[in-house]
């Protein structure tokens, strides 16, 4: 076999703490190496010819880049060999980049380090073999997790570009976070205006098929041939049956219960429309807040209901979807600030979150958009803002900033002012992070405008006094510590994942950060993408965002999904588990161990039972390998004989 080596200097990236031209030097010693150089960027055009040249020069039949980490540009090589007429399967990668120059400055150490790295991959590539993908038919459907802003432009982008797109959301509307604020930073307009013509549009849209109430059980198959298995929740009412008149709402005899959509702050019937902009617009039964699930009696929605949409016997039922690809775009949650007892929030009425507060200032909330307090409906004269409350902080486990929370204030001031023009507002706030367009204008318009006073420190207490609240904290402009009173204090709560996203990742076989936001496939070349091909994010659901930048990234996913429907089929990853059937036991470990369904029953002439690999299924996790007692299961260009070969080259 005729290996070439060709080692990257990557300017001073590695070259700085790594002789490569030793490295080069040394590499001919390896059995195989007939060529071995430096170059200065491999990945660039002319590096990219050199390998390409030195294959056709030297008859090169494998290909060794000591280079970055083959995360960044594996494909990107074996694209070049295989222009140069060589398997792509035939190259491998030495990262002496991530895994040498930069976590160490001893330079005679990394060089050392890396020539047995570049070792390990010559006795690697040695045993390498040509593998070859097929061809597998798309299925030319997008299915869209979650009906947020995020997923409604992905599936308006899908379903403009006319591909098949089947939306679902969890909760009985779509609409997610946006469709509760009333209005929008920095330009202040209305958020149901923009929103609401978006919903309308995905429900008359013939190319989108709706499913609210519904979530993911579970997903099966490979990019562009997904099967996903939904459970459509039992709702209780016959939707389409239901005509969204309201009278069951009017009628229902249990309406003291709490009002999610309302953050709590006002109370709603057992039976009832989320809000008047609803799509679909149709009732739903809260089983926890019936009287009939309750206490067996009762069935007045059912009795007044003029077209008998109301069912009790309504079940949970399966659907099952079979999609090309898939945009996750569940959102997010806001943080808990019960976390915090010494401010307060669930003991004293008058302290409440900045989504509650939303709704209070919403002409559709629980005061028809005026601004009252919740414990006496009086109107507040001082107003107390608390930023960063559960974002940048790392007792409570929330080390990362939430993004949107210094704007969400600053709009919120400016609202409360507009609303009562002799109230006093202040914010206490640790940095101000407005990096957006016209945001950081926005900031200073709401101090030099609307005069809005800010105080640079952490609150350390809030407590009642009389029928208001002290808000005790520290200015650390003026070193020293102030207390506020204050009629109404509003914690600008930090963002979370939303509940429940990492047994979704597990159902969608792709990765969460530490906190539980989904893992984009690269944080700078692949923000959309996941490690699972075939599956893209959207939105808040893969870290904090405001709304344009998750319209943005909603936009963004529908583009990689068009660009991979832009054929009619595609090529396989041959990477994949194969089974020797002579070695194999028929114990069945590696059915129970793979996680995407990917090996099944052979059932032989004679009756024995042997396990069989769906190749177009196989991810190539290797886990069926780590788990077969006899071996019989291997992994195509990971077999045990080629890891064994690099672990053999680096003990030698």
């Amino acid at each position: 076999m005729r290996i070439g080596v060709f080692v990257c200097r990557c300017g001073t990236n590695i070259a700085g703490t790594v002789d490569t031209q030793a490295v080069a030097a040394r590499a001919l010693a390896s059995p195989d190496v007939v060529y071995a150089t430096e170059l200065l960027y491999t990945c660039s055009e002319p590096g990219q010819q050199e390998i390409q040249n030195a294959v056709l020069s030297h008859r090169l039949q494998g290909v060794v880049v000591a280079a970055c980490s083959p995360r960044m540009h594996e494909l990107t090589f074996r694209r070049a060999v295989e222009k140069a007429g060589l398997n792509r399967y035939m190259l491998e990668m030495a990262n002496i980049r991530e895994h040498v120059s930069w976590i160490g400055q001893d330079k005679a150490a990394n060089t050392e380090k890396a020539v047995e790295l570049v070792r390990m991959a010559v006795a690697k590539v040695r045993r390498n073999e040509p593998l070859f993908g097929s061809q597998v038919p798309l299925t030319k459907r997008v299915m869209v997790i979650g009906g947020g802003v995020a997923g409604i432009q992905a599936a308006l982008d899908c379903a403009d570009a006319g591909l098949d797109v089947v939306l679902v959301e969890r909760e009985p509307t779509i609409g997610g976070k946006m469709a509760k604020l009333d209005k929008t930073f920095p330009t202040i307009d209305c958020s149901s205006c923009i929103l609401g013509p978006k919903m309308v549009d995905v429900a008359q849209n013939e190319n989108i098929t709706l499913h609210t109430a519904t979530e993911v059980e579970s997903l099966s198959g490979t990019i562009g041939n997904f099967t996903v298995t939904l459970r459509k929740k039992a709702v209780y009412v016959d939707w389409d049956a239901c005509t969204g008149c309201g009278l069951c709402m009017e009628k229902c005899p249990s309406k003291k219960h709490p009002d999610g959509f309302n953050e709590g702050l006002a109370t709603a019937p057992a039976i009832r429309i989320p809000f008047p902009q609803a799509i679909p617009k149709k009732a739903h039964i809260e089983r926890s807040a019936c009287r009939y699930f309750t206490t067996g009696k009762c069935r007045v929605c059912q009795k007044i209901c003029p077209v008998g949409a109301v069912r009790f016997d309504m079940e949970d039922r399966q659907l099952v979807e079979n999609v090309g690809a898939v945009i996750v775009a569940t959102g997010y949650d806001l943080f808990d600030p019960a976390a915090y007892g010494e401010y307060g929030a669930g003991r004293y009425p008058d302290v409440i979150t900045g989504m509650q507060f939303e709704r209070i200032l919403s002409a559709s909330g629980p005061f028809g958009g005026h601004i009252r307090r919740p414990s006496d409906g009086r109107e507040p004269r001082d107003i107390v803002f608390v930023a960063c409350v559960g974002s940048r902080d790392k007792s409570v486990g929330r080390p990362y900033c939430s993004g949107v929370c210094c704007m969400v204030i600053a709009k919120q001031a400016i609202l409360a002012r507009d609303h009562l023009p002799e109230a006093r507002c202040y914010v206490f706030y640790m940095d101000i992070r407005a990096p957006g367009k016209n945001y950081d204008e926005f900031v200073r318009r709401a101090v030099e405008e609307y005069g809005v006073q800010y105080i640079r420190g952490r609150v350390g207490k809030i407590y009642p006094k009389g029928d208001r609240l002290v808000v005790q904290g520290a200015d650390t402009l003026l070193g020293a510590q102030v207390e506020v009173e204050a009629d109404l204090v509003v914690l600008a709560t930090g963002v979370e994942p939303s509940r429940g996203a990492r047994e979704l990742a597990e159902k969608l076989h792709i990765s969460a950060d530490t906190h539980g936001f989904f893992m984009e496939g690269h944080p700078k070349l692949k923000p959309v993408e996941t490690n699972t091909a075939g599956i893209y994010l959207a939105g808040a659901c893969q870290g904090p965002k405001d709304i344009p930048a998750s319209v943005a990234q909603g936009s963004a996913a529908a583009a990689k999904v068009l660009a991979l429907f832009a054929r009619d089929s595609m090529t396989t990853d041959p990477q994949t588990a194969h089974v020797a059937e002579k070695v194999c036991i028929g114990c069945g470990k590696c059915l129970t161990v793979c996680p995407f369904g990917a090996i099944q029953w052979k059932t032989l002439r004679d009756g024995t039972k042997k396990a069989q690999v769906l190749e177009t299924v196989c991810q190539g996790c290797g886990l069926c390998n780590a788990t077969c007692p006899p071996k019989a299961v291997q992994l195509r260009h990971f077999t045990d004989d080629q890891i064994l070969a690099e672990l053999e080259a680096l003990c030698a």
